[in-house]
């Protein structure tokens, strides 16, 4: 499962480089129990999930500020484009409605989770 944020100053070339990472990303165990296929070996599936309160600012006040996070034209633009872009790559992607209400269960398999950031 990926909880994809856009950021007002994210473009394509954020999205390419996620896209990349993530399908390359040597993350699944091997025979020998090691962190080291990636989804294009395992052949596995990935749900993606517009999430534009990753970009919640808690430091001040008590309310997050989303002023970072992108509007949601360029957000939805983004989301399809990286969409796009991890189907073109082989994978099989599902996808959450965007901007919906939604109700979406992860069971994690072992404590391992990620965060990707095109900025850093």
């Amino acid at each position: 499962m990926i909880l994809l944020g856009v950021g007002q100053d994210d473009a394509t070339i954020d999205a390419d480089y996620l896209a990349d990472k993530i399908v390359n990303l040597r993350i699944f165990e091997d025979d020998g129990g090691k962190m080291n296929l990636s989804i294009l070996d395992t052949g596995g599936e990935i749900l993606v999930v517009s999430q534009f309160t990753l970009f919640g600012d808690c430091r001040k006040g008590r309310r997050p500020s989303f002023v970072a996070a992108a509007k949601p034209e360029l957000a939805n633009r983004l989301y399809e484009y990286f969409v796009s872009v991890l189907r073109s790559k082989g994978i099989t992607v599902q996808t959450g409605v965007f901007q919906a209400m939604m109700e979406v269960f992860l069971v994690n398999d072992g404590p391992v989770t990620f965060i990707l950031d095109s900025k850093s």
